[in-house]
């Protein structure tokens, strides 16, 4: 395995598709993220003393290291969510042309 690579994977949840499709394709238009997956979920969690079942969008956005704090600011500005999930997770490997793509659309 290779060492750490420069770009990271940022993952949040919004409540249905016009929440992706506006977050999802502000993100790319931003430059923030080289790209944006969106996947239907279905979350279970407890939210103040209730367990909740909600069916969400799970996006998944591949930005450089060096803007996952402007990424995470940007979507917490944007999200309908008291308290969104915005977790971002280092990158370990991968093919180096598209870990290179990655970093070269998302150049500040």
């Amino acid at each position: 395995m290779s060492a750490e690579t420069n770009v990271a994977a940022v993952m949040t949840t919004v409540e249905n598709e016009a929440d992706a499709d506006a977050l999802a394709t502000a993100l790319v238009e931003a430059r923030l993220a080289a790209c944006v997956q969106r996947l239907p979920v279905r979350s279970v969690y407890r939210w103040k003393e209730t367990v909740e079942k909600s069916d969400e969008i799970l996006l998944i956005a591949k930005t450089r290291q060096s803007r996952v704090g402007d990424l995470i600011a940007f979507v917490k500005a944007r999200h309908a969510y008291e308290t969104p999930e915005i977790v971002a997770l280092p990158i370990q490997d991968g093919w180096p042309p598209y870990l290179e793509w990655i970093e070269t659309e998302t150049i500040a």
